[in-house]
């Protein structure tokens, strides 16, 4: 790298400042990776429930590792691993119980990729026969196995790129780039000779590589472009040590990766789209990093480092050559760009290179060159705080959101089971099962959300069977649903709360909601609900500030947060009389006009706050309370105004419409229900109540 001049040392320390400005610090980047790695545990654990622990699960790229920003919206990359298939590179590792294959690499396979050899299931020999059409025998007999196997069949929200499917991003969700693999539990020979290969003082050090070395290995299914064996052969993915590798980053290092991918968007993928990846641009930093001292990445040569690495990068498409930097034998640039597409993007980079910084200030993504031109005009104070704070909000309304997902899965799947002593065993089984998985850090802390949800569920369920057989509750469903009162901040109180109304112990029911709603600060509390994709709104500012000053989110959740209160048809007796109506909201007319993301339907769902309004107002009316009957039902419209991040408004309004009647106010009513229709205009339970109104109102007027 070039000497540090007064110049470049001015602009990088200003750079720096911006990119704290946006969220790029040490803070946020370790914030952003340990919320996702919570992700990626909540993930896996929802996978091996409904799998029987057939999948695992990793986030990686930019959210994973935390290279990222607002502007630069990164697709979250899944990668799901086959736990039942195993790839073996030597006999003795064959296993019984699971589909082996033996690595192959040999001469005929592109660097960096490999074919699979399929062997039998009861001893460790060659397959002999070929069952189905992603078996394929080659000229010397080996039966080996296509990688179209793992290509997942793409629908009309999702568009393949190699491996990967990618599912666009929709209102208030990121996109996800979803690659199946399979694991190699022992790293490949290709990649072993990077391990030991080892010079003083180079990065990434010895202990680093052994680190690596202890990461599952993949094969992803996709084969080297342009190799006649396209279709049978299998890419080696380091993904996992690639993770580590990002994690052992410094800040600077990791600003100008992030800088790299600004340009990206900003100068090229607009002209050459598909040319140059971001993968490309972290492969050429850690070669970069490699190739310098590590005192040279600091807040002070920034822009020098940027343009080391931009300069990597032109002399690697000058000669078609980025070497992949685990397995450097693939070459990334292999036959990827056309004459005209290599001459465009060399001419980009030459501009950016020469312009020593300037061009930066020409990037939009996050208003970075904006930003910049206001610390030399010092229009605007610096407050990293604000867009850090935002962040925050987000990822932790992520998270929650996760779990509420998660859980809807589930719930979807167990509403199907008409029978109750199933469904029963069942929610136990996955209780149990989550429970046991239980142990210290992201794990215990995944667990423990799902269990409380599990055994909300689970203690209603036994219930709603006592309630319809005895109009009391028994102790095992109170002790289930005592471990979930702290889940948030509402809906688990609101669970028991419901259960205490509907058995006509209003008294103890007043007390729940009234602790509720001291709980409930409605300046800070975030509505969480994952039942369907919808817009959401930003976060409360006081929420994103919590967000932003916790080092333990998990624990905040419980506090900041407020789920959808949920009741599958066995919990019919655990709630009002007046939600049940939404279990059955849809007519034979509305039923082909839901998806098969509208599962959620068959239940009765309610955002907390709205519901609390309704018991109170429900369980003031039994104790003659007037004025509170009436303060709920009036927090009860205000709140369906005012809260922008709602799921369920339709159902909020069915309810208030309800109340309405309640209180003779039939023409109150009435609208509620038709606001209702303007929300949701099928599948709603408005249009019953509009039926049923009108039926009322003409049969009085007929009188």
């Amino acid at each position: 790298m070039s000497e540090n001049s007064d110049y470049s040392r001015n602009v990088s320390l200003r750079l720096s400042k911006v990119l704290d400005e946006i969220g790029v610090n040490e803070r946020m980047v370790i914030k952003r990776r340990r919320l996702e790695l919570m992700n990626e545990t909540l993930e896996t654990i929802g996978q091996q429930l409904l799998t029987h622990g057939g999948v695992n699960v990793y986030h990686l790229g930019s959210r994973g590792e935390g290279t990222t920003t607002l502007g630069l919206n990164s697709d979250i990359d899944v990668l799901l691993t086959l736990t039942r298939l195993k790839v073996i590179q030597d006999w003795s590792e064959w296993e019984p119980d699971k589909q082996n294959m033996l690595m192959i690499q040999d001469d005929t396979v592109s660097p960096g990729y490999c074919l699979l050899q399929i062997l039998r299931g009861d001893a460790p020999l060659p397959e002999d026969n070929v069952y189905n059409q992603y078996w394929y025998r080659d000229r010397i007999g080996r039966v080996l196995l296509k990688n179209t196997l793992l290509h997942i069949s793409t629908s009309s929200e999702s568009v393949r790129h190699g491996p990967a499917i990618t599912m666009e991003e929709i209102p208030g969700y990121c996109g996800h780039d979803i690659v199946i693999a399979i694991p190699c539990h022992q790293w490949p020979l290709k990649a072993r000779q990077w391990i030991n290969q080892q010079l003083e003082g180079q990065w990434p050090t010895s202990d680093m590589k052994q680190y690596c070395k202890r990461t599952e290995c993949f094969v992803v299914g996709v084969g080297g472009k342009g190799s006649v064996n396209e279709d049978i052969e299998w890419r080696i993915s380091t993904s996992l040590a690639e993770r580590f590798l990002m994690f052992s980053l410094n800040i600077t290092q990791i600003r100008c990766f992030i800088l790299m991918k600004m340009i990206l968007k900003t100068f090229i993928t607009t002209q050459c789209p598909d040319s140059i990846s971001s993968f490309m641009c972290k492969t050429v930093l850690l070669h970069s990093i490699k190739s310098t001292v590590n005192n040279a990445w600091n807040e002070n040569t920034l822009l020098i480092c940027l343009n080391y690495c931009l300069t990597i990068l032109y002399n690697c498409i000058v000669n078609d050559y980025c070497p992949h930097f685990i397995i450097p034998e693939n070459n990334l640039m292999a036959r990827r760009f056309t004459v005209v597409t290599k001459q465009i993007i060399l001419e980009r980079l030459s501009y950016i290179i020469s312009s020593n910084g300037s061009a930066l200030l020409e990037i939009e993504c996050d208003q970075l060159g904006s930003r910049i031109q206001n610390t030399f005009l010092r229009l605007v104070d610096f407050v990293p705080e604000h867009l850090s704070c935002v962040i925050s909000g987000n990822l932790v309304n992520i998270i929650a959101r996760r779990v509420n997902d998660l859980i809807m899965v589930l719930l979807n799947k167990l509403n199907k089971t008409n029978n109750i002593r199933l469904l029963l065993q069942t929610l136990y089984k996955y209780l149990m099962k989550v429970t046991h998985d239980m142990n210290q850090g992201q794990n215990r802390i995944a667990c423990s959300a799902i269990a409380k949800f599990l055994s909300m569920h689970l203690g209603s369920a036994l219930a709603s069977i006592n309630i319809q057989s005895e109009r009391s509750v028994c102790r095992e469903s109170t002790v289930l649903l005592s471990f979930c009162l702290n889940i948030d901040v509402a809906s688990g109180k609101l669970k028991l709360a419901s259960i205490f109304y509907c058995t006509g112990e209003i008294e103890t029911t007043e007390q729940i909601l009234k602790n509720i709603e001291e709980s409930y600060d409605l300046i800070v509390v975030e509505p969480i609900c994952k039942c369907y994709a919808f817009q959401h709104f930003e976060c409360k500012r006081a929420f994103n500030k919590l967000c932003y000053e916790a080092d333990d989110e998990y624990t905040l959740l419980q506090s900041i947060t407020a789920s959808c209160v949920r009741f599958l048809r066995c919990e019919i007796n655990c709630c009002p009389k007046e939600l049940q109506h939404e279990m059955f909201r849809s007519s034979q007319q509305d039923l082909p006009y839901r998806s098969e993301n509208d599962e959620w339907m068959n239940l009765a769902v309610i955002d907390s706050l709205p519901y609390l309004y309704f018991l109170q107002y429900k369980t003031y009316s039994h104790l003659r309370r007037n004025r509170d009957k009436q303060a709920a039902i009036s927090n009860l419209a205000k709140c369906i105004v005012e809260e922008p991040n709602f799921g369920h408004k339709e159902t909020a309004l069915n309810l208030l419409g309800q109340c309405m009647e309640q209180e003779n106010k039939t023409d109150a009513a009435l609208q509620c229900y038709l606001f209702s229709l303007k929300i949701r205009g099928r599948n709603n339970a408005a249009k019953f109540h509009i039926c049923r109104l009108v039926s009322s109102m003409f049969g009085q007027g007929m009188h």
